[in-house]
């Protein structure tokens, strides 16, 4: 069955607009092929486009290099376009557990292999917005989000590893092998590799189908890492109360 998508044009422009709003609706893991049958388009001009998307990063390869998600080269703009809806509810009970602790309590969402701002504190606002959207390797919430995807690779701009501080990870078998230990234990953790002086902890909020949905991030200074961690368990019974509650 074909897809007729709202940009009909038969430019270059406009086909790379047709495979965009493609992946975005179809989701990640798109296939060449589902590209091709939904728009009718000849497998060389697709595969032409797919390539230079890719470079450009607007679009990236999945982990088995079978299929396609959305970049960070346009997860700003989507990002901007259709924020993350948090209820009330939920909202309420993240005020809730950030009363009386002194650091900061975000929540993270997840979409086509982005991360995503859903509820900063607004006591203690994020510093590096652009990094934490653009650089997943280096935050406690894109790191748990690689860990879901399989891979450390696919969803980085370029599948290059930058190095923020002198600790980031920028090693792929080093950061393979932390990834490993994250789904190991459900949570992921950074000292010093996203921020100097700072450190968080993210936990999973997970969909009713278990996939990876959000993250609940502890963050604040590096030398107060026990004391965020302290808040682990009493964090992880919050995902439970947020997971109905977004999805």
């Amino acid at each position: 069955m074909s897809y007729r998508p709202t940009h009909s044009g038969t430019g270059s422009a406009s086909n790379s607009l047709r495979i965009l709003e493609i992946v975005a609706r179809f989701g990640t893991g798109t296939t060449a092929k589902e590209i091709t049958d939904a728009l009718r388009m000849p497998p060389a001009t697709a595969y032409r486009i797919l390539n230079a998307l890719v470079g450009a990063e607007y679009l990236v390869r999945t982990s088995d290099l079978r299929g396609f998600a959305l970049g960070h080269a346009i997860s700003g703009l989507v990002t901007a376009a259709t924020p993350p809806t948090v209820p009330t509810a939920a909202r309420t009970a993240m005020e809730e557990f950030r009363r009386g602790n002194r650091f900061a309590v975000h929540l993270i969402m997840f979409r086509n292999a982005s991360v995503r701002i859903a509820d900063e504190d607004p006591d203690y606002p994020l510093h590096s917005v652009f990094e934490l959207l653009r650089y997943p390797h280096a935050s406690a919430a894109g790191k748990l989000m690689l860990a879901e995807l399989g891979g450390s690779a696919s969803p980085l701009p370029g599948g290059q590893l930058v190095k923020l501080t002198e600790n980031t990870i920028t090693d792929s078998d080093r950061l393979e092998e932390q990834l490993a230990e994250i789904r190991l234990k459900d949570q992921a953790s950074e000292i010093n590799e996203f921020e100097s002086g700072s450190a968080s902890l993210a936990l999973p909020v997970r969909m009713p189908n278990g996939s990876l949905g959000a993250a609940l991030c502890l963050t604040g200074p590096a030398e107060r890492f026990t004391t965020i961690y302290a808040h682990a368990e009493a964090a992880r019974e919050l995902t439970l109360r947020l997971a109905p509650l977004l999805f």
